[in-house]
Formats: structure tokens, C-alpha cells, sequence
């Protein structure tokens, strides 16, 4: 109960404040568009061109050195460009473990990683969001397609992150109070 008396003082407050909201004025409709509307184009697009098909999903593990997917596997085929999701900083281009990576770190915390990637890039290289990072290759275990691109995100050392919600942030939506 305390709470509901704050928020309803902090209510009348604002109303003092700002003039009684019987005393003002109603405010215009808002002018509806002609047409459709774009969404706006976020820090992130796919990394490769149009939508592709997921072939396997983000699997987090259960603790840091768990059994997981640390990313998604997306259909494509080999030779395809491998773009930047988002702007930012190649932090690695080369060889892990045999096989090909692209990492970008991104200004806001982001760590991105795209395999197996012929890199067309070198460490300490600016990138735009979209531009190319290097080709596709085959090869990838576990791919049903003619190649598939291993695309994971990360925060930190290890909080890895589903890379699906990058292009497609998630939609924040008002609940009723009550």
C-alpha cells in the first residue's frame, strides 16, 4: 500500500506542476501515414543477405563450460558474402581450432563471430554495418545445406547471447497496472 500512496503523490505532483489535466487542452490527432511505414532499421541486420533459414538454433549451456550452441547455424550457399551485422571493430580474422573466424566487437558491448568465413578483413579493421567481412565456406559439421553459417553473439567473456534477437530486437509492450 505505501507504494500505491507514492506513485499516486508523484501522479498529482506532475499534475500541479504541469496545469490541471482538466484545464488543458486536448491535443491534436496524430496524422496517419499515406502509406506504409518502414520499420526503422536497427544497429543489426542478418548476416547474410535476406532472411536466412535457421538450421540449427541458439542451445545456451547450462553453465559456462556446459554442452550448448552458442549460436545459429543459417542456410546459404558456399561463396556467399558474410556481412557485417552492425558496425564495429574486426577484433579476429584467422584460423581457431582449423577452421576460419570472423569475430567484430561492437560499440555497444557486442561481440559478434561468423564461421567458416574465408576473411576478406584483418584484425583492427573498421567495418559498417553490412559490409562484406569475407566469403562463406563448406564444411560446417552438422549442416544440412550446401553451407551453413555459424553466427553467435556474446557479451563479456562468456554470456553468450541468442544472435536471432540482434536483427529482430524484442517488441516492448505496456501490461495493465493491477
Amino acid at each position: 500500500m505505501p507504494v500505491l500512496r507514492l506513485v499516486l503523490l508523484v501522479v498529482l505532483a506532475g499534475a500541479l506542476l504541469t496545469g490541471s489535466a482538466a484545464s488543458a487542452a486536448p491535443a491534436a490527432p496524430a496524422p496517419v501515414p499515406a502509406g506504409p511505414v518502414a520499420a526503422p532499421a536497427g544497429p543489426y541486420r542478418w548476416p547474410l543477405d535476406g532472411v536466412p533459414a535457421v538450421t540449427r538454433a541458439f542451445d545456451p549451456p547450462a553453465t559456462v563450460y556446459g554442452a550448448g550452441h552458442r549460436g545459429v547455424d543459417l542456410a546459404a550457399a558456399p561463396g556467399a558474402p558474410v556481412l557485417a551485422a552492425g558496425a564495429g571493430v574486426v577484433a579476429f580474422a584467422g584460423l581457431v581450432a582449423g577452421r576460419p573466424v570472423v569475430s567484430v566487437d561492437h560499440p555497444d558491448g557486442v561481440r559478434t563471430t561468423y564461421e567458416p568465413v574465408q576473411p576478406a578483413v584483418a584484425a583492427g579493421q573498421a567495418v559498417a554495418r553490412g559490409s562484406p567481412l569475407g566469403v562463406l565456406l563448406a564444411g560446417h559439421d552438422g549442416c544440412p545445406a550446401a553451407a551453413c553459417l555459424h553466427w553467435g553473439a556474446r557479451t563479456g567473456p562468456v554470456a553468450y547471447l541468442d544472435p536471432l534477437r540482434l536483427p529482430t530486437p524484442p517488441r516492448v509492450r505496456l501490461l495493465p497496472w493491477g
